[in-house]
């Protein structure tokens, strides 16, 4: 793993367990039903969900960036489906989204899904930014070096 992509991983790992343990008790807090919440099957979705979305991360950092076929805010979106279908399984209702919100994430019916670093933590967009250009840097000398 490159210099940029372990930075933006160690980062992430420190990140993404307590992101999706907010955005759903956001929800929760926000509907007021935390006593539906089982805590213990929360915490067991939410650490299955962050595990998982690391594991995939890394993958994608160990990928050759011209082999990347995702990038990391997608995986990202992703790890906020089982937070969506448990929230909907304990009677959530779906909040008002804007335009751009429902036409990107259709199915994202709490606004758990990214669109940039910072709706994830505010530490990671100086380090997901620099990822980005040093990917893109990459991508463009490889490509003329082929």
């Amino acid at each position: 793993m490159d210099e940029y992509s372990q930075r933006l991983f160690d980062a992430l790992s420190g990140a993404v367990d307590s992101w999706l343990r907010r955005s759903f008790d956001r929800v929760v807090h926000d509907q007021e039903f935390a006593s539906r919440v089982d805590e213990v099957r929360r915490d067991s979705m939410i650490g299955d969900a962050a595990g998982d979305a690391l594991d995939r991360l890394r993958r994608l950092f160990d990928t050759d960036v011209l082999e990347q076929r995702h990038n990391p805010l997608q995986i990202l979106r992703s790890a906020t489906e089982p937070v969506t279908a448990e929230l909907r399984s304990l009677g959530a209702r779906p909040i008002e989204r804007d335009e751009f919100q429902q036409r990107s994430f259709p199915d994202d019916d709490f606004g758990l899904c990214p669109a940039a670093w910072i709706d994830i933590d505010e530490s990671l967009a100086e380090v997901g930014l620099e990822w980005g250009a040093w990917k893109a840097a990459a991508v463009i000398s490889r490509r003329r070096d082929l």
